[in-house]
């Protein structure tokens, strides 16, 4: 294993120690890790306190540990809502309240939990040393900044500043004692009440941006050039407006207003007109050939191991499980039929028996594609990558179904002529007609299949996406299995999107059915929903997903990533 994969394994595992301490702290769930952030039911934990800003690969245990202990404080302590509203427009004091929010929760650590005030404290002060270090405190403004920041810590914690600073920040925190001295106070009263925080709060970050103002104005500045001063200078100590790097564009998506409305309640207008076929019966027996021939060739020349492949999902997905004895052994339990020859030969060691383990598939993975009109331009990709699955899978014994879903016709199709035809009653739920189909059924073996899985060539196949009802469909599927793992993953590009459904309710109603259904199963257990988010971020729905970039052609690494997925602990790093 080469120096980088190495180190993110152990990134990994730190992460998945350290959100486990989360989890107790919060007593939420919920929580996760991915990409080295945070995340609280499918959205990442901002972080915007300058403190608990550090690149992943220069996080030791240490700095893990007191920032995972800061969020979780700050999940804890702090109550969103109250935060949004209170917070001020102005980003330089919008910034600045934000830390004092943070530092706020910090000082909140339980006395019960010693090693969590520790780690926090730790972190703070480790930060303090680096900025101090890093001569950033040099110039009028990161001192007056910093100079801040240690004043309101030590208020808050009853402690003192680390003795490095203490000399540096002397004049500074002289200087500005008058003027910030009430709001100090304030602070360190009310510590243990968010709402009565926040005014001093917004008052020492407006003090805090005025000072910065007029020193602008000393120099002669005009307005615009002192509002970039400030900018410029507070990004010193907080990262101004820096937003996590992103690999993919995430996935848009927000509240549903008519789903709310129906208390949550996914709605059909009709299910006249839905269908579930063979995927194989809708493509013409010639062409179907063609199109076996082609994606054979394409398989081909794709070159990827199929051996390193096979080990990939041996490792994720069988299990050991006893099949008989083995006798014989130097060790185990003694085998009475054998103790003769222990007599006729005392220095004889073989004489244990042992259980016999082997490996065995006791699990199904169900495959589940978008089949809407933006995946025809990945179709050989995914055709590809579903093929080599398929096989290498069928090969292990495990259980395979590749199902696909869409829509029956665009724009509503013939329920939306029907709710036109009835009137158009407001908030008519899902308005069009879905196409659900079986590329191979679980009863079906990869040789089997060929042609079915081929039928994701036919173009016309692919029309508009309803997410949350095809997942519900593949997962009743496999509730009637007895494996007891089952795996669904779902390929797609995009998010929900049916045009009549968007126009008759809103932007939002299947993006909230789909997140509602994917919820109710991660909650169940029974299931594990994965997602596959070809070009996109798909976290916005699923926990479990990964990104993948196939626009120039499918990647072998993606094969094997998406194999490593199916392992129960698997984790993006």
């Amino acid at each position: 294993m080469t120096d980088p994969v190495r180190m993110s394994r152990r990134q990994q595992q730190l992460e998945e120690l350290c959100v486990a301490s989360a989890r107790a702290l919060t007593g939420d769930s919920g929580l996760y890790y991915r990409n080295s952030m945070l995340y609280r039911d499918n959205a990442p934990v901002r972080v915007r306190a300058p403190h608990l800003r550090v690149k992943p690969e220069q996080r030791s245990l240490s700095t893990l540990r007191g920032i995972n202990d800061a969020l979780a404080l700050r999940l804890v302590y702090s109550d969103t809502a109250l935060f949004a509203q209170t917070q001020p427009e102005e980003p330089v004091q919008r910034l600045m309240f934000d830390l004092l929010e943070q530092l706020r929760v910090e000082a909140l650590a339980p006395s019960s939990l010693p090693g969590t005030g520790v780690n926090v404290r730790r972190r703070f002060l480790d930060w303090s040393h680096e900025f101090y270090v890093s001569g950033l405190a040099d110039s009028a403004l990161g001192l007056l900044l910093f100079t801040v920041a240690q004043i309101v810590w030590s208020r808050l914690n009853a402690l003192p500043v680390f003795p490095e600073a203490e000399d540096f920040i002397e004049a500074t925190r002289a200087g500005i004692a008058p003027v910030i001295g009430g709001a100090l106070a304030g602070l360190r009263r009310h510590r243990h009440d968010q709402a009565g925080y926040a005014p001093y709060a917004l008052e020492l970050a407006k003090l805090v941006y005025q000072s910065v103002h007029d020193a602008g104005k000393a120099e002669g500045d005009d307005d615009q050039v002192q509002a970039s001063n400030a900018n410029n200078g507070f990004s010193l100590l907080l990262d101004f407006e820096e937003e996590e790097p992103q690999t993919m564009p995430q996935a848009p998506s927000g509240a549903s207003r008519v789903f709310r409305e129906s208390d949550n309640i996914y709605r059909v207008y009709t299910t006249q007109f839905d269908v579930e076929v063979d995927a194989y019966t809708q493509v013409r027996l010639e062409l179907l050939r063609e199109y076996r021939d082609e994606l054979d060739r394409l398989v081909v020349g794709q070159g990827y191991s199929r051996a390193r492949l096979l080990r990939l999902l041996s490792a994720s997905l069988l299990a050991p499980r006893v099949d008989g004895r083995l006798y014989g052994e130097e060790e185990g339990l003694i085998d009475g039929r054998r103790l003769a020859s222990l007599v006729a030969s005392p220095a004889e060691r073989r004489l244990f028996t042992l259980d016999r383990t082997v490996l065995h598939a006791q699990c199904m993975v169900t495959l589940l594609i978008d089949c809407s009109a933006s995946m025809k331009a990945h179709t050989h990709s995914v055709a590809v990558l579903i093929d080599a699955l398929v096989r290498a899978l069928d090969s292990l014994g495990v259980v395979t179904e590749v199902l696909g879903f869409t829509t029956g016709g665009w724009n509503g199709g013939r329920a939306y002529k029907e709710w036109l035809r009835s009137g158009r009653p407001p908030a008519p739920g899902r308005l069009n007609e879905i196409t659900h189909r079986v590329f191979k059924s679980a009863g079906q073996s990869w040789r089997q299949s060929r042609s079915g899985i081929a039928a994701l060539f036919k173009p016309d196949l692919f029309r508009e996406g309803i997410d949350g009802e095809a997942v519900q469909w593949a997962a009743e599927r496999m509730r009637g299995r007895d494996e007891p793992r089952r795996v669904l993953m779902v390929i797609s590009d995009g998010c929900p999107m049916d045009g009549a459904t968007t126009v008759a309710n809103d932007e939002f109603y299947l993006d909230n059915h789909l997140r509602q259904t994917v919820q109710n199963l991660e909650q169940e257990g029974r299931i594990e929903v994965l997602g596959v988010g070809v070009g996109l971020d798909l976290s916005a729905f699923y926990r479990r997903c990964l990104a993948v970039n196939i626009s120039n052609g499918l990647d072998n690494e993606v094969i094997y990533e998406v194999a490593r997925m199916l392992h129960p602990r698997w984790r993006p790093v």
